[in-house]
């Protein structure tokens, strides 16, 4: 099992920036690619981001490439998502996972974290 435990989340106004982290710690070694996900009110839950952990491949959601960047470090078990010019309708909970295989699929992603909020204001 992978703990998850996310970071970084907040108000800020539109065209702002922040920073999430992640930091996993357990069997870590178990897991083979980590995704962002987030929740809005009312709304399913979406893929982001992900990262594969062995090439640093990385894979984006539409409404968010360009704008995020999904990074990593192995030796410190730790992934981050880096969100520029951000926009009201990426106002929701932001939820770090961990999947042993590649997938935009929620169902796959077998750890979570407990989420951070993220509120973008006009």
């Amino acid at each position: 099992q992978v703990q998850l435990d996310e970071s970084g989340g907040g108000l800020v106004q539109a065209g702002g920036s922040l920073k999430l982290s992640c930091a996993a710690s357990g069997r870590t070694f178990r897991y083979y690619f980590m995704g962002w996900f987030r929740q809005a009110p009312g709304k399913e839950r979406e893929f982001v981001a992900g990262i594969r952990r062995s090439s640093g491949d990385t894979y984006y959601a539409n409404s968010v490439e360009g704008r995020f960047t999904i990074s990593k470090d192995n030796d410190k078990n730790t992934v981050w998502l880096q969100m520029n010019s951000l926009k009201p309708e990426d106002t929701a909970v932001y939820y770090c996972a961990a999947s042993s295989v590649l997938t935009r699929d929620s169902q796959w992603f077998k750890s979570w974290g407990q989420g951070t909020q993220v509120t973008v204001s006009s």
